[in-house]
């Protein structure tokens, strides 16, 4: 359960996400309700709100009273268990609460006895016999006609037969009232499909009125009064949204600053708990109602559901330790879409880090420094600064994302936002390639233009920096430091204006680590198969599985060396290098191999920029028939490695001469 307010009078921000899994293992799905509500918590900080952030434990009910005893301890025992490693978890993802509220502590628990003798002494409580059934992992009640093939509608398990003496809440004093609600607010519950599930599956037929305490078992808060009722769990819970705040305690400061709340963010299986009950309760407290009820979908495997009898589930900390904790959130947030479903897959989490972090802005990043040091000694240029016929596509594409962010951010669009920032990473990057400073770095009259290509691509990763604060905790300041900027410029209004918040004399970092190392495609998506699997490979095992793959090569026919003398293989300096227009992956250089020039064309775009390249040493083959590639005439071939979709070029000794024969 989430929750979260924005008050525009004072600027305050209430975000609560007390959360529960008996298990004691935290699956990736948790970690995606809650990194989400962090991500507005941040957003919020970002644009100068007071922001209250809660999370925590629902601790009470039958299921956790049968999980302790199949432990073998209290159920006091068990639930602090799993809290402390809620609170392990929390901290590895660096989730940015405030408090953390067990739902045993007093602080609640006397506050939810205050509240039931509220509903009891305001008529809105009686005491019956309940006959029903009961789905034991849900907490939930249900009628008959609510069943789905005679099992729980939310979570399909099996259901059993309840009857016991009962407190009940009159919820059909309230139903015509709550529809009302509804029709007055349009915008109460999103997606508009949820809104309609509960009017069309609860509210129409027939709201019917419900049980509040249980006998059966005794791990909850008693009945006042009535010790041997323990109230319905769900009744403990959501109530933990005002008590953590000190709703009926001695000191209601926060309260009365905090709520209501304008959103509560609920996964999809919980919402008539948030849609129906919990406003009933408000209306029976005389209390104001949160403004929106925002259901997310799940994480779902290509498989369906993850479960531990498929192989398929997922632990955040797997992904956190191996690939880091700022690639883990940007995959949650931008591949999934906030409100449907998602799918994880591995193939989908290692292409979204490679692609969108280490070549696109991480490989934006390394190519900014590094031709902000080769052409200006590391000072991002302020001076003399002349424009080029691409500057103003690039500050109107950031003044866009900019305007967009913030539509979308209210909307919790997170996925929306980060596609309409990466289309300013992609823009950047274009404009390095229209730009070509290696070209402008040629002539002296060009080194204005050269300047202020410098500056504005400083000024484009500033502004991609600020934007991702809500969304990755560390690498927002890693770009930052890069440029030579301190925290201060990770400030909302620093991005206000595009091209003239740097200010003179910044001298970036010598040279940048690289933020995003790119990965190996087969052995990141097995090594996440594996471990989903629950059978990561020890270093001698992994050793042992490549000596055989090794020892499944297909044999490759044998030459003599009469055949490898007819390749002419020649030492060669890149002198010169640009991108071919409609040609994504090829790159045109000009070489130099001592005794003549050449022009070769590549298809190593995708590795390599223009500017990494010249001056470097590559061998080439020389005397390979020539050819035409889009257009352009190739005159030979440059030699590279490649193994699991990562291409590197050959290299030599720097001391060998240009048309010295490699042999």
């Amino acid at each position: 359960m989430e929750a979260v307010l924005v008050s525009e009078q004072n600027k305050t921000f209430y975000i609560t996400t007390p959360i529960y899994y008996p298990s004691g293992k935290f699956h990736i799905g948790t970690a995606y309700t809650t990194v989400a509500s962090d991500t507005i918590a941040r957003y919020k900080r970002l644009l100068g709100y007071d922001v209250r952030f809660l999370t925590g434990m629902d601790e009470h009910g039958q299921k956790i009273q049968e999980k302790a005893a199949e432990a073998g301890k209290h159920p006091q025992e068990y639930v602090n268990e799993i809290a402390d490693a809620a609170k392990k978890l929390w901290a590895l993802m660096d989730i940015s609460y405030d408090d953390f509220i067990q739902t045993t502590q007093e602080r609640h628990t006397k506050t939810v006895e205050k509240i039931f003798q509220k509903f009891l002494d305001n008529g809105d409580i009686y005491k019956g016999e309940y006959e029903g059934w009961y789905c034991t992992p849900c907490e939930s009640f249900f009628t008959e006609t609510q069943l789905v093939e005679g099992n729980c509608p939310d979570c399909g398990r099996s259901v059993h037969k309840v009857k016991e003496e009962s407190y009940f809440f009159n919820m059909k004093k309230y139903a015509d009232r709550l529809l009302a609600y509804y029709e007055e607010n349009l915008d109460f519950i999103e997606p508009e499909s949820r809104k309609n599930e509960m009017i069309n599956n609860f509210i129409k037929p027939g709201l019917e009125d419900l049980s509040v305490s249980r006998t059966s078992f005794d791990w909850g808060i008693k009945v006042p009064g009535d010790p041997k009722h323990v109230i319905y769990v769900w009744v403990d819970a959501l109530t933990n949204y005002i008590t953590s705040l000190g709703y009926l305690s001695e000191d209601e400061t926060l309260f009365n600053k905090y709520w209501p709340a304008d959103v509560h963010v609920v996964g999809k299986d919980i919402v008539r708990f948030h849609t129906i009950y919990w406003p009933i309760f408000l209306m029976a407290l005389d209390l104001p109602l949160p403004k929106k009820v925002f259901a997310h979908g799940f994480i779902m495997m290509k498989d369906g559901k993850m479960s531990k009898s498929k192989g398929n589930v997922i632990y955040p900390e797997m992904l956190i330790e191996r690939y880091g904790l700022d690639a883990t959130r940007y995959f949650l947030l931008r591949e999934l879409p906030f409100g449907s479903d998602g799918v994880f897959s591995p193939e989908s989490f290692v292409e979204r880090t490679n692609f969108d972090l280490a070549n696109d802005l991480g490989n934006l990043l390394n190519r900014t420094i590094s031709m902000i040091n080769k052409y200006f000694d590391g000072i991002i240029p302020t001076e003399n600064l002349q424009s080029t016929e691409f500057d103003a596509a690039l500050k109107e594409q950031a003044e866009s994302v900019r305007i967009k962010y913030e539509e979308s951010m209210e909307k919790m669009q997170f996925s929306v936002v980060l596609a309409d920032l990466w289309t300013l990473v992609s823009r950047t990057n274009k404009y390095i390639d229209e730009t070509q400073p290696w070209v402008l770095a040629k002539e002296e009259t060009d080194k204005p233009k050269l300047g202020a290509v410098m500056r504005n691509l400083a000024e484009s990763l500033h502004q991609i920096a600020v934007m991702l604060q809500p969304f990755m905790t560390s690498t927002p300041k890693r770009i930052i430091e890069q440029l030579g900027l301190d925290d201060k410029f990770l400030a909302w209004e620093t991005i206000e204006t595009f091209g003239n918040t740097i200010p003179a004399n910044i001298k970036v970092v010598e040279k940048g680590i690289p933020i995003f190392p790119r990965l190996e495609n087969e052995v990141e998506i097995t090594y996440i198969r594996e471990e989903m699997r629950g059978s990561v490979k020890t270093p001698q095992e992994e050793e042992s599985k490549g000596e055989q793959k090794a020892a499944d090569i297909p044999e490759i026919p044998e030459i003599t060396i009469d055949d490898f003398m007819k390749v002419d293989l020649r030492v060669a300096t890149v002198t010169a290098c640009e991108t071919i227009p409609k040609a994504d992956k090829l790159l045109k250089l000009q070489v130099d191999l001592g005794y003549e020039q050449r022009q070769v064309v590549s298809g190593i775009a995708k590795f390599y920029s223009p500017d990494e390249l010249i001056g470097q040493k590559v061998i080439v083959v020389a005397n390979l028939k020539p050819v035409k590639l889009r257009g352009e005439l190739s005159q030979g071939m440059i030699l590279a490695g490649e193994k699991d979709g990562i291409l590197k070029l050959a290299s030599v000794d720097s001391k060998l001469e240009n048309g010295a024969k490699v042999k």
